[in-house]
This record gives structure tokens, sequence and C-alpha cells, in this order.
């Protein structure tokens, strides 16, 4: 991974790097890359089943479908990862038309056992089909009411730390086991973080770079309070999200001084976007910054045909050109007009090839980039008092 930067750094803090160090005591997602994986992948060649689906929501899934889905166009999986998240009763019926759910296996995941969505679309597909131990399998923290439902149907389950958050877990089973059944190589994942891991504790360039943006965005953060995210490719649209939770739930808080803090996440496509957000980028109020995300090598050969239509001669410039080469020329230029304003802090980050290496490494990076804002921001990082505010309310209407 590449890293170009025109941030200013403009605040110093000795401590930061003893901080990060120090929450690893405490905090269980610095070591998820240093697991065993034996018990994952022997459970994952066992699995018989062509659909895998995952009944789960944000921390549970996001991670998940981040990675599956920045690679599986390019590796043709036997197996369909799928995910149930949401309540909307079309989205969950129309995903039930697209399998053949005697031939799926269910993996209902939720750190605390009693998430709402995920109960209630256990409930609900466990009315279209019989589950047990053959087609069902439980992820949760060691306690939860939902490894009580696990024990008392004879289920397997694997563990989630309780010191690991939804949202930093993807790293865990809870990411580690469906991508291990439907064929992604998880031991290439964890090897990613693990580079990054001893690269950033070694205080090597990756800290560095990490640091300085941490530094100033936590400093300029009522000046350039949204983070825009341009990533450069469809298979980072999953990243994309994953991002927007981890920065949003993480960095909104209440910090020490009862002073409300926080960056707003914004995710958008290329070069999709630049046909609409990039305006606003543009000409809008400069209370934003900017990081592209480009992919160096696509694998992908795919050329543009040397045809010529009438009146669209001046198209033909694109004529042999790779598809490759015309989208990272179109983020080149978009970067390059951003840059020339000067007064847009802006950065690229350059993701190598699509790989499992690749896309681990660029989320751990962001994992503990939002651990470094979060001690610069004088705020609790991992917790989410405003989202648990909004299901206690939930509960409540439910129960009158």
């Amino acid at each position: 991974m590449q890293y170009l930067a025109t941030f200013p750094t403009t605040i110093s803090d000795e401590t930061l790097f003893e901080c990060i160090k120090k929450e690893q005591e405490s905090i269980g997602y610095y070591r998820l890359p240093f697991a065993d994986t034996s018990k994952i992948k022997e459970y994952a060649k066992r699995v018989t089943q062509k659909y895998i689906a995952i009944i789960g929501i944000g921390g549970s899934s996001l991670g998940t479908f981040a990675i599956y889905d920045f690679l599986h166009r390019s590796n043709g999986y036997e197996k369909e990862l799928l995910f149930f998240e949401s309540t909307d009763p079309i989205d969950i019926n129309s995903r039930i038309k697209s399998i053949d759910l005697e031939d799926t296996l269910f993996i209902i995941i939720s750190k605390s056992g009693t998430t709402v969505e995920t109960i209630t679309i256990l409930k609900y597909l466990s009315s279209k089909v019989e589950m047990d131990a053959k087609n069902c399998l439980v992820i949760t923290e060691n306690g939860s009411k939902l490894q009580a439902f696990a024990d008392k149907n004879s289920l397997e389950s694997f563990e989630i730390p309780k010191d690991v958050g939804g949202r930093f877990s993807v790293f865990s089973p809870v990411g580690l086991v469906p991508l291990a059944i439907v064929g992604v190589d998880i031991d290439a994942l964890l090897l990613g973080c693990k580079d990054f891991y001893h690269s950033f504790f070694k205080k090597s360039e990756d800290f560095i770079q990490l640091v300085n943006r941490a530094r100033f965005m936590a400093s300029h953060e009522n000046k350039y309070h949204i983070n825009v995210l341009f990533s450069y490719s469809v298979i980072l649209n999953g990243f994309n999200k994953w991002y927007v939770q981890l920065w949003a739930e993480s960095l909104g808080k209440i910090d020490r001084a009862k002073k409300h803090r926080g960056l707003t996440p914004i995710g958008i496509q290329g070069p999709v976007d630049q046909h609409s957000f990039l305006q606003l980028i543009m000409e809008g109020k400069r209370d934003k910054t900017v990081t592209f995300i480009k992919i160096a090598d696509f694998n992908d050969e795919t050329v543009i045909p040397n045809l010529s239509f009438h009146g669209l001669e001046a198209l033909d410039i694109v004529n042999d050109l790779k598809f490759s080469q015309l989208i990272n020329h179109q983020a080149d230029a978009t970067i390059q007009a951003i840059q020339d304003l000067q007064d847009i802090p802006c950065e690229v980050i350059e993701i190598e090839q699509v790989n499992e290496y690749a896309i681990a490494k660029l989320m751990f990076s962001y994992e503990i980039l939002t651990s470094l804002v979060g001690q610069l921001l004088a705020i609790d990082t991992y917790n989410q008092p405003g989202v648990e505010a909004g299901k206690i309310i939930l509960k409540q209407k439910l129960t009158n």
C-alpha cells in the first residue's frame, strides 16, 4: 500500500504511541491478527452447502461484506455469501427467493446475542426452513443468550472475544469463519494485518504516515469535519460502508470535557460520483478532507475496442486502452483537479493488488487510525451510547 498526502502536520503528541500501546491491554482487536485459524479452517472444510447466509447487522456483517465484495468478482468462489441485515420485508423475501434454503448454511452473528434485527430475521427464516446442527452456526460472545440458544439446540459455535467490539471484529471469527467457508485465504488476510501491525509498532514509515493523518484530522476537526473517502472501484463499495460505520460509531462522541466531538464520514465511488458529489467538493464549502483509494493492478486486461462511431470521433482517444488504465486516469485527473485548488486537504492511498493481503492491510490500518484519532479527541473510541439509547427506546416501544 502506497501513501501520498498533502496533509500538513500541525500538532505534536509524544505520548500518542504509548497510549496506543497501553490500549492493547484492554482492547482485543490488536491481537486478532495473531490468532490460530486451524479450528476455523477445519470447520470450513466440512461445510457442503452452496449458500452461506449471514444473519447479522452492523459490525457483525459490514467487515465481512467489505472483504467479500472486494474479492468475489475476481475469484469466482463456488459458494455464495449472502447477508440478511435489514428488517425490510421486501429485502428479506427477495433474498430468500435468490437462494435454495435447503442448500444454505445459516450463520447467526451477534456479540450481545440479543440484537433485535438478527433475532427477528432468525425467527422468520426458521419458519421457512428447519434449522439444526446441520445447517446452522452461531458466532457470539461467550455467555450470551444466543450462546445459550446454541447450547440448547446443540449448534456449533465460535466465540467473539469480550474485549473486541463489533465494528473492530472482522478479523475475529465474525469475519474469518464465513470468509473461510466460501474460499477466502484467511491466513493471507491475517498476514496483511500482522505486517501492518509490526510496521506500525516498530515506528516505521507506516507509523509516521498514520500518526500524521490522525493528528491532522483531530486538530482540524472543526474546520474539516467531513472526511470523504473517494474509492475508485466498485469492489471497494463494501469497504466504504464499513469505513462509515467504523468512523461514525467510533468517533462521534462526547469527550471527557463533555464536549460533542466527531468527524463525519462519507463514502463515494469513482468514477460514478465524479458526475455528482465532486461538484460539491470542488466548489462547495471548504469543510472536507478527501482520501482517494486507487487500485494499482486490477489483474484484468479488458481493452476498449478500437471502434469509431460517427459523430463521436473525439472519443476515439480511448481506443485500445485497458479499462483498468482508464479508471486510474480518471482518478488521477480528479486528484489533480482537487490538488490544483490548493485549499482542500487531499491524500492518495494506492492498493497494490486485488487480494486478501491488500484489503486486510488497508482495513487494519483504518482500525488503528480510528484508535489514534480517538485518543487525540479524548473520547472512548470503543463504546456506542448513542446507538444503545435507540435500542432501549425500541424495546420499550415493543413491550408497551
